[in-house]
């Protein structure tokens, strides 16, 4: 038997395993969010640890020092290599994006939250905005962002941008047509993660102009999760008009 190829074929189906429960164990409650975010870092080093073993099981069954092995050094290979890629492209997307997890259409005047506020109570990221400094990375991060724009009054405006709010699936938990204001929250595919969502609502010369504020709960950075829901939204939003 080539133990070697079995070794690494074990290693890839742990980080496999691994990688598997990060999400759904945080969401569970069988540990923190950091911790989750640990276990996909260990599947990762584990998946690479697998692919280097079971590649070695594969050269050693190659080189008929044993004559068995290749097909569980194949699957090692692709079971961690996959995990490999998910991870590595998960560290890509980290690094390729600001170190925050607040963003808006409004940097200087961002909407505020108001229902939503007793939800974030006890959470790790505060529902303040950090000012400028948090607008000059997302400004460097996201130059593209900018706040939608509909044609009609806001009063007229509102139905469609609550409508399109329940389209992304988002959990509404505040709508308000006298204050122009929609709040709600989302929830991530994985990990579960709560982010909270402010929709406002203001005349423009050519209709009305839409700013969204998405902020995560926890989590210093949101791998780029706010700004894609924003221009997802948007996306959406225009989608009716």
């Amino acid at each position: 038997m080539n133990y070697v190829s079995c070794l690494g074929l074990t290693l890839s189906v742990i980080s496999l395993l691994g990688l598997g429960a990060s999400g759904p164990g945080y969401r569970l409650g069988m540990w923190g969010f950091k911790t989750g975010i640990s276990v996909v870092k260990g599947a990762g080093l584990i998946s690479l640890a697998g692919v280097v073993v079971s590649l070695v099981g594969l050269a050693l069954w190659q080189w008929k020092v044993f004559p068995q092995g290749m097909n569980p050094a194949l699957i090692g290979i692709v079971i961690g290599g996959c995990v490999l890629g998910l991870t590595l492209q998960w560290k890509h997307n980290l690094a390729s994006v600001p170190y925050i997890h607040d963003i808006t259409t409004d940097t200087e005047h961002p909407p505020l939250f108001v229902a939503v506020l007793p939800l974030r109570a006890g959470s790790e990221n505060p529902a303040e905005y950090g000012g400028p400094e948090l607008a000059q990375q997302q400004k460097e991060g996201y130059p593209d962002l900018k706040p939608g724009m509909v044609s009609g009054s806001p009063a007229a405006a509102f139905p469609r941008a609550l409508q399109a709010a329940k389209d992304m699936g988002w959990k509404i938990v505040a709508s308000d047509p006298q204050s122009l204001r929609i709040e709600a929250t989302d929830t991530t595919l994985w990990f579960g993660f709560k982010d909270d969502v402010v929709v406002r609502l203001t005349p423009s010369p050519t209709g009305s102009r839409i700013d969204v504020r998405s902020v995560s709960r926890v989590g210093k950075s949101d791998v780029g999760t706010n700004a894609r829901r924003i221009d997802a939204y948007l996306a959406r939003l225009n989608s009716r008009d």
